[in-house]
C-alpha cells in the first residue's frame, strides 16, 4: 500500500531567485530528490538543480512519429495494393508504387508525433492538475508576484519533519510553512 503523510511536505520562501537555486542545490546535494520550485519567473539553472534534466519525451515523441509514419504507409499500401488494387497500365499497384505514398506518410507521421508531444507533455507535468496542496499556504499568493518557493514533499524517502525543517532553515529563508494535505 501506498504510504500517504498527514502533510504534503515543507515549504520554503526565499527573498531572490539566486537563493532558490542555491537552496535547491542544497537539498538535492543532501539528498532530496522530490523537490518543486515555484517562482514568478522562469529562473536559470533551477531545472538543473532540481534534477529535471532529462525526459522521457523525445524518445516517446520519435516512437510516435515513427508509429506514425509506418502506420500511414502500411493504409496506404493496404488501400491500394490489397483491398482494393487499381489496374494502371495493366499493371497492378504494389510495395513499387511507394513514391505516391510519400506526402500522407509525412502527414502522419508530423500528426502522430505533435499528438504524442502534446499528450507526453501533459502527462510528464502531471497535467491537469485541478487542485494542488500549496494553494493552502497563505504565502503562496506571492508566488507569481516577487516571492520564491522551494517545496520538500514528504513522500521523499529522506523526509524526517525536524531534519527537513533543519535544513530549510539553515539555508536562510523569509519564512518554512507545512503544507497540508
Amino acid at each position: 500500500m501506498a504510504r500517504h503523510p498527514p502533510i504534503h511536505g515543507l515549504m520554503a520562501e526565499f527573498e531572490s531567485a539566486t537563493e532558490l537555486v542555491r537552496a535547491a542545490q542544497a537539498a538535492r546535494e543532501a539528498g532530496y530528490r522530490r523537490l518543486d520550485a515555484y517562482s514568478p519567473f522562469p529562473v536559470e539553472g533551477l531545472a538543473e538543480a532540481l534534477g529535471f534534466t532529462h525526459t522521457g519525451l523525445p524518445r516517446t515523441v520519435f516512437i510516435g512519429g515513427l508509429i506514425g509514419c509506418i502506420g500511414g504507409f502500411l493504409l496506404q499500401y493496404y488501400g491500394s495494393a490489397i483491398d482494393y488494387p487499381l489496374i494502371s497500365g495493366r499493371k497492378p499497384a504494389d510495395i513499387r508504387s511507394w513514391p505516391a505514398f510519400i506526402p500522407i506518410t509525412f502527414e502522419t507521421t508530423v500528426l502522430v508525433a505533435a499528438l504524442t508531444a502534446v499528450l507526453g507533455m501533459l502527462a510528464l507535468n502531471g497535467l491537469p492538475m485541478p487542485y494542488h496542496p500549496v494553494f493552502h499556504v497563505p504565502r503562496f499568493v506571492r508566488a507569481t508576484q516577487d516571492s520564491f518557493f522551494l517545496c520538500i514533499d514528504a513522500r521523499d524517502p529522506l523526509y524526517d519533519p525536524v531534519r527537513t525543517y533543519d535544513l530549510l532553515k539553515s539555508l536562510g529563508p523569509r519564512e518554512i510553512s507545512e503544507v497540508p494535505r
